[in-house]
């Protein structure tokens, strides 16, 4: 009878211990805190190349950078089709020179 009580007893240890536990990692589990993540352009709208800081055009506050000479006079035909196309792909666009300081979109160039 004593070991019925014992093993009962050690169980029931075991069952509070390990019921301890997993409200221990519940309380871990917390919910994710929410964060925006800014996914920068790296690529060409235009070609699909590496991006040059050196490269660029501005359009509606909106600062779009190109791979190479040709890609800007490309993007200026069209410019809204290729800004829609990165924002789709969750592109947050670097803000111009201007509309970074005023707030205010920056003069359409074409």
């Amino acid at each position: 009878m004593r070991k019925k009580a014992w093993i009962m007893t050690a169980a029931v240890a075991v069952l509070v211990a390990a019921g301890g536990a997993a409200s221990g990692f519940a309380s871990d589990k917390a919910a994710p805190a929410t964060t925006n993540v800014v996914k920068h352009q790296t690529i060409c709208p235009v070609e699909g190349g590496k991006i040059s800081k050196k490269l660029f055009a501005d359009y509606q506050g909106k600062r779009v950078y190109f791979c190479c000479d040709g890609c800007p006079d490309e993007f200026k035909k069209d410019p809204v089709k290729y800004i829609k196309k990165m924002e789709a792909k969750g592109i947050t666009l670097d803000k111009t020179p201007q509309a970074a300081t005023t707030n205010a979109p920056a003069a359409t160039q074409h």
